[in-house]
């Protein structure tokens, strides 16, 4: 097990594996933002990015999708001893390209990481795929920290694939219901609008799913923007025309503005009303006779 881990980016991930890592025991964690962040337990903070990996077995790159290739730029420095270099973040098949070959080419062992659900619930334990030359010895090298891992291909790209195209829908259902849900309640048809989803696409809950999916856009729309944008690279990588996703990106944008103006109980609660209520309420005339 790796005994000295640096983290580049220090937000809701970055601080999640952390947490999880000091868990286990044994290991001196090192991590690098490039904004002020609150002190954690058990971390130190480093003065720049190649302070931070320097001496690290294992760096672990989490940061917002628009920086992902440059936050690792900023480590190369610091990357000759042969560390590997665990990316986590969601962005292109070709910006994960760049992203090895700079870090191959300064000495770092580069592994793709594909997160292939939501960090909070099971943390470090998230389920990853992996690709590149490197995936399964950084495997055998992570043997003690419980994390699920698999390999996808020796080839970098192919799993961050998977969870790019499989953002377009999964953000894009958050940015759909959310602008749903919104119109219905200004029309005071939302019951019936869950009513008839619940016909046309079975869930056993659809009001709770609503209130779920508009909570992570509410939350996490920047961040989720910024891998939206980066889901479009992926489309116009294929040679298809990125419709929906810049779309999906500047919804999920505006969700972040809208949600940092509610309560942590409208935000965290279990009550959609309250939730549309206080959207609604954000509503001025200009936006009112845009909509």
């Amino acid at each position: 097990m790796f005994t000295s881990v640096a983290i580049i980016g220090f937000g809701e991930v970055g601080r999640i594996f952390a947490r999880d890592m000091r868990a286990k025991g044994g290991v001196t964690i090192t991590a690098f933002d490039t904004v002020t962040v609150a002190p954690a337990e058990g971390v130190t903070f480093a003065a720049s990015a190649v302070e931070a990996v320097q001496h690290a077995e294992l760096v672990i790159s989490s940061v917002t999708a628009g920086s992902a290739l440059a936050a690792l730029e900023a480590a190369l420095p610091g990357l000759a001893h042969g560390p590997f270099v665990l990316d986590v973040n969601s962005v292109s098949p070709g910006t994960k390209q760049k992203t090895a070959a700079a870090v191959t080419a300064a000495g770092g062992r580069y592994v793709e990481a594909a997160v292939m659900t939501s960090v909070p619930p099971k943390g470090l334990a998230s389920p990853m795929w992996l690709g590149g030359v490197h995936a399964t010895d950084f495997i055998a090298a992570a043997d003690g920290l419980a994390m699920d891992l698999k390999v996808y291909s020796d080839e970098i790209g192919g799993a961050s694939s998977v969870k790019m195209c499989r953002s377009i829908m999964i953000k894009g259902l958050e940015a759909l219901v959310t602008e749903c849900m919104q119109t219905a309640r200004h029309y005071g048809v939302e019951q019936k609008v869950l009513d008839s989803l619940g016909d046309t696409l079975p869930h056993p809950a659809w009001r709770d799913l609503a209130r779920y999916v508009m909570s992570r856009a509410l939350i996490h729309g920047k961040r989720r923007s910024e891998e939206v944008l980066e889901v479009a690279v992926t489309v116009r990588e294929a040679g298809i025309a990125a419709i929906m996703s810049p779309a999906i990106a500047e919804r999920q944008a505006l969700a972040a503005q809208q949600g940092k103006l509610l309560s942590k109980e409208v935000l965290h609660g279990s009550d959609l009303d309250a939730m549309l209520d206080a959207l609604l309420a954000q509503r001025t005339p200009t936006s009112q006779a845009a909509d």
